[in-house]
């Protein structure tokens, strides 16, 4: 027996429910076993970063990776059902030192190394099973006691092994370079992470910098930067040879300068003297305001000081002069190996200036502008000062504003060996550049959006070599270990734990039993192959976009059982949130899979946006607007926000919040309020599906109609589900919803009403109850909880032998004979003249409720009037019109008046205007009208000639036929006759006595099966409504009786006084 459904959902609860009935029946388990063994669907989940507990833009994604799986399951797959957790790296260590209250990594390393490297572990761990947590509150089904986390060290040995294969062709090398830094985590940020969420706008202080020219006697270049700083490791001064510059003299000085720069950049009055070609200044040296420094005279700086030429050079602000320093930043750097200049590394891994550095020796780089500005000051080199904001990388997970400074990181190259002895040892099986080769990978992939193809192959043409080294303590332990004589240059690679216990000389058996992870595998020591002497680990951890990239190998078992690998790789899908991670998790996966196996490490992959705030604005706790994931999924519940998230457009950003929340739900509740009214009245009745069954063929119009539309829902959410096309999906879900809704159930609820079990009402029953049952299987993969509820009532209920949940049931499928189109077609013709009827009744002012006597139709074609003659019933039901009829060849219905438009006719007409209005007016307008809907002219003799006249200016009046209502529509019109006679008003009277009687029976509190005592006190019209209609009023309304006289009903009575329609009638109903 169906159980009652209340008119609103509290989603949460339901949702808790249904958790506490998985667990019970152990659904998942069940659903593992059906499948296994069957063709196998691979999914490989990007791991969530286990730092913290979930925010609402996790459930996008994860709405999505379990949305595709329970598809596939349902359509009998077999799944691993394995979810990620993302482990190492700089956000867990950060967190890490702020509960310790570290503020740099000299307190890590008195507090040590494994104690540390302990607590990020612990702090893995404890938000691992917060989000294992959070996740099956959504409704995640995975096998939570089989996730992968990346510290694992399978994982690790992988990442080895990758970076063995790397090596073997070259591809690895040593690099030194000036690299984007955090003084505050004291490591290299990559470009990587700083493409991808690395800048603010940050004011700074800028500063105008005066060189004099040693070969120009009292004239200076004038320089500019953002980054005082620097201005101690400057070596050169950088011009573009073809622009143009300018002597201009100010005072006693002459500034050379680029022309289109000069309003901006000098203050004052100033004389332009002449002009100047860059490529004149090229090679002109000058001093500069920090020569005396001790560690400028050893690098013999001041005689390198010169005017170089380069591209990176405009005039769009600054002086068009460039102050270089190779030490200080990365095209600086590139600059300084094209012309062979000195490098002056003027700050620590702390951006505190080195010794040498005099006065600023100690002091933080960022805080010096002052003491530069006064230095330069007192020297005559400070021409002005003034703030200046710009866009400046930060670290993406301190915030720290990043410096540039001069390390010793390790790479892969993008493109072949770099090192003589990389070349030397791969000679002979040289490869194509490992970006061509990933780029090949890329494109036998499908993409989802279709344009992530390009923006993946636009990443792989412009991104530098992948600095894969980390000078800190939780991650990766690179597997490199060289020579401890530094006079030998040796270094090798280790492929694993196998190999290195192979080639230990020394520190094995303390290692023995601990994860490769720092400080103990730092006391493995192996033998140099160069000098037999001992070798050691260097002290960098990995990139910590290694650990994710090599999933698609460490978690299916590459190393140790190729055929289960051969069986789930590739991939068949993966997701994630497209900003960021083409740069990152896409790109390591496609790095890591062509190096290994030259494949493509998944074979279709979905792209989504970024979540926002209700506003559009970017979530931030510091903001107030992020919304944490429990306080969603306990306000509002799990299955709005998969509604939400699955009816996106994943192209764009999505605004969330509980105003969206609120709309989403309004939504589902149509759903829900066909399901509650299926379930309350089949309750009621005692309908059992099957027991009575009503072939198809047998139904209504009206059955045969919903059955056709719902199998081609099937079918078509099946394509948009197997194109990973969810949107789509949803959006023909909810728009078949709101047909059942407000066309099939309106158009055929009296049919549940009625107190004979005839055919009709069996069928109609029936009909409902298989529509709500497959939408049930339909949903299951996109709202699981809403799903798994519906379908417990619907189907278990009366059926204990049915599958034990939804999610065990098999994926509907369509079935082609139930399709029929001429009365799909049929269907919409009637219910768009439907439309214009009811915009029609609006034009008129007449209520609904209001009977009429007929509806003309002049229809546009012969199939339109015989779709629309065929479900003539409908018609006349749901527009409450006693007949339909239509129109004969010769009957006026509508007549058009032209207006003609002076303000557009004057311009083109002129003196000939009047005469054009009389004649436009004299034609018949039909004839004008007709024209202007085409878009074209009207042809008027005037003075004898024939003048194309443009209809598109002219007003066209539309007359009614006296009695009608007229609505036209692309060649469709219908006359609604709002004759109203005495009795139609009575009827109508009845009407709305009744839907306002019902009304009180709800606002009593009364059940749908509860009968009532009905008694009323009316007069007149209302009285007289009463002596005609009590019989219909009577089974409308459950009444078991109606009768004049409230005061014969009880206290327990509830009573009203209704007004309706100028009419005053008291009515009392009781329970009997």
């Amino acid at each position: 027996m169906f159980s009652p459904v209340g008119a609103d959902v509290d989603f949460p609860a339901l949702e808790r429910d249904i958790l506490a009935f998985w667990r019970e029946h152990h659904a998942f388990d069940r659903l593992v076993e059906k499948n296994r063994g069957k063709p196998s669907w691979s999914f490989i989940d990007g791991p969530i970063t286990a730092n913290g507990p979930m925010g609402v833009h996790h459930a996008w994604g994860r709405t999505y990776k379990d949305l595709f799986n329970r598809f596939k399951a349902m359509q009998g797959h077999e799944l691993r059902f394995q979810q990620g957790f993302d482990c190492q790296g700089l956000w867990v260590e950060v967190e890490v030192e702020k509960e310790k209250g570290f503020a740099s990594k000299r307190d890590i390393e008195a507090f040590g190394i494994d104690n540390f490297v302990e607590a990020c572990k612990e702090r893995v761990r404890r938000f691992a099973a917060m989000q294992t947590d959070q996740s099956i509150r959504l409704g995640y089904w995975m096998d939570w006691n089989n996730s992968y986390f990346t510290m694992a060290d399978e994982n690790n040995y992988a990442i080895w092994l990758f970076l063995k294969r790397c090596h073997e062709r070259g591809l690895i090398y040593r690099g030194i370079d000036s690299m984007p830094w955090c003084p505050r985590c004291s490591t290299g940020i990559s470009h990587h992470e700083i493409a991808t969420e690395g800048y603010d706008d940050i004011e700074h202080t800028s500063m105008y910098v005066k060189l004099p020219l040693n070969e120009r006697q009292g004239e200076s270049l004038l320089i500019w930067t953002t980054t005082p700083w620097t201005l101690p490791a400057n070596v050169a001064a950088e011009v573009h040879p073809e622009l143009t510059y300018a002597r201009v003299r100010q005072g006693d000085d002459i500034l050379i300068l680029a022309k289109g720069t000069i309003t901006s950049a000098i203050v004052g009055t100033f004389e332009v003297l002449d002009e100047i070609a860059g490529s004149e200044l090229v090679g002109l040296t000058y001093r500069g305001p920090f020569d005396d420094l001790p560690i400028n005279v050893d690098l013999g700086v001041a005689e390198a000081h010169s005017v170089i030429a380069g591209e990176d050079v405009s005039e769009s602000e600054g002086t068009g002069i460039v102050h270089i320093a190779p030490g200080c930043g990365d095209i600086d750097f590139q600059l300084g190996k094209k012309y062979g200049l000195p490098v002056v590394a003027p700050i620590d891994e702390f951006a505190r200036y080195y010794p040498g550095f005099g006065d600023l020796t100690g002091e933080y780089a960022p805080d010096v502008a002052p003491v530069i500005a006064a230095k330069m000051r007192s020297g005559g080199f400070l021409y002005r000062v003034l703030p200046y904001t710009h866009r400046y990388p930060r670290c993406w997970r301190c915030q720290t504003e990043l410096v540039f400074r001069v390390v010793d990181e390790w790479f892969i190259s993008m493109d072949g060996p770099k090192a003589d002895e990389a070349h030397a040892r791969v000679a002979g099986n040289e490869q194509a550049p490992l970006r061509d080769q990933i780029a090949d990978v890329v494109r036998k992939i499908e993409w989802h959006p279709s344009w992530g193809l390009e923006r993946e192959l636009d990443w792989l043409r412009n991104m530098g070599d992948w600095m894969i080294s980390k000078k800190r303590y939780w991650g990766l332990a690179l597997p490199i270990w060289t020579c401890d004589d530094s006079s030998c240059d040796w270094w090798d690679v280790v492929g694993g734990d196998d190999e290195l216990k192979a080639r230990a000389t020394a520190g094995w058996e303390a290692f023995d039993g601990h994860t490769p992870h720092r400080p103990w595998i730092d006391g493995v020591h192996v033998a140099c192959g160069k000098c037999g002497g001992q070798a050691s680990r260097i002290p960098d951890v990995g990139n910590p976009w290694l650990d994710a990239g090599i999933v698609s190998f460490s978690t299916l078992g590459y190393r140790h059982d190729k055929e289960y690998w051969r069986k789930w790789f590739p991939a068949d899908f993966i997701t994630e949130s497209f900003p960021g991670q083409f740069r990152n998790w896409f790109y390591s996966l496609l790095v890591m899979s062509t190096v290994l196996e030259n494949t493509e490490p998944f074979r279709a992959v979905l792209g989504y946006a970024l979540l926002r705030d209700e506003t559009g604005r970017e979530m931030h706790k510091s903001w107030g607007n992020a919304i944490e994931f429990n306080m969603a999924a306990e306000r509002i519940g799990a299955s709005v926000m998969r509604w939400l998230f699955a009816s996106a457009n994943t192209e764009s950003n999505l605004n969330f919040g509980f105003g969206v929340a609120d709309q989403v739900k309004r939504r589902l509740l149509v759903l829900w309020n066909v399901y509650a009214f299926f379930c309350n009245y089949a309750r009621l009745d005692g309908f059992v599906p099957g027991a009575q069954p009503v072939p198809v063929a047998q139904r209504s119009d009206l059955d045969r109609w919903i059955v056709s539309e719902l199998h081609v829902l099937v079918g078509e959410v099946t394509r948009r589900y197997e194109d990973f096309d969810s949107r789509s999906a949803a959006y023909r879900i909810d728009a078949f919803v709101d047909d059942l809704s407000t066309w099939y159930l309106r158009r055929g609820r009296s049919r549940y009403w009625k107190n004979e079990a005839d055919t009709d009402k069996l069928a109609a029953y029936a009909t409902l109850w298989e529509v709500l049952e497959t939408l049930a299987r339909l949903l299951a993969p996109s709202m699981p909880f809403l799903a798994e509820s519906m379908y417990q009532n619907l189907v278990r209920s009366t059926d204990p032998g049915a599958p034990v949940s939804v999610h065990l049931t098999d994926w509907p499928t369509a079935d082609a004979s139930l399709i029929d189109d001429a009365l799909r077609s049929a269907m919409s013709t009637t219910r768009h003249v439907v439309g214009l009827a009811r915009a029609a009744r609006s034009k008129a002012k007449v209520k609904v409720r209001q009977p009429l006597p007929a509806l003309v139709v002049r229809a546009r074609d012969r199939a339109e009037r015989e779709s629309v003659a065929s479900l003539v019933a409908q018609v006349e039901e749901e527009l409450n019109v006693k007949s339909v009829r239509f129109a004969t060849a010769d009957e006026v219905l509508v007549s058009y008046r032209v207006k003609p438009n002076f303000r557009a006719l004057g311009p083109r007409f002129g003196p000939k205007v009047n005469a054009v209005a009389r004649a436009i007016q004299a034609l018949d307008g039909a004839t004008v009208e007709a024209a202007q809907r085409r878009g074209e002219p009207v042809t008027v003799a005037i003075d004898g000639d024939l003048i194309e006249v443009p209809t598109d200016g002219d007003d066209v009046e539309v007359v009614d036929a006296e009695g009608f209502a007229v609505v036209e529509e692309n060649g469709t019109l219908v006359a609604l006759d709002v004759t109203l006679t005495r009795d139609l008003i009575l009827e109508g009277l009845a009407r709305e006595l009744t839907h306002r009687v019902n009304g009180m029976r709800k606002d009593a509190g009364y059940n749908l099966e509860d009968r009532i005592a009905m008694r009323y006190d009316a007069t007149g019209d209302a009285a007289e409504v009463f002596a005609r209609f009590s019989a219909s009023v009577a089974a409308e309304v459950l009444a078991t009786s109606v009768a004049a006289g409230t005061p014969s009903l009880g206290d327990g009575a509830y009573r009203q006084v209704l007004a309706v329609d100028g009419h005053e009638v008291t009515v009392a109903i009781e329970r009997v």
